[in-house]
């Protein structure tokens, strides 16, 4: 059961946080209306893990959209995209380094 509790017991801030358990945040009220949520370190990381895992599986649809919209790449041209970014990338270290 979610710990509800006025923003008011800020004030005591030590009693609030003891209550705070990963999986278990305590929401804050303000004029009777949920306003914030405190919530433990872990619940913090696997939420970032979480949004990651959005963002990899979003790009990864985008790749599968464009590969059935616009074709797949052969293995040759995959290797000469990959060489021709190679000498390009060897390029510019050599540019840098002359002007270095």
């Amino acid at each position: 059961m979610p710990m509800i509790a006025p923003v008011s017991e800020l004030r005591n801030y030590g009693k609030v946080l003891e209550k705070v358990k990963p999986n278990a945040p305590v929401y804050l009220t303000k004029n009777g209306h949920g306003q914030f949520s405190v919530h433990s370190i872990e619940d913090d990381e696997e939420f970032e893990k979480a949004r990651a895992m959005v963002r990899l599986l979003t790009e990864i649809n985008k790749g599968i959209q464009s590969g059935e919209e616009q074709g797949w790449l052969s293995d040759e041209d995959l290797d000469k995209h990959f060489i021709e970014r190679r000498k390009q990338k060897g390029k510019m270290l050599m540019e840098q380094k002359a002007e270095g």
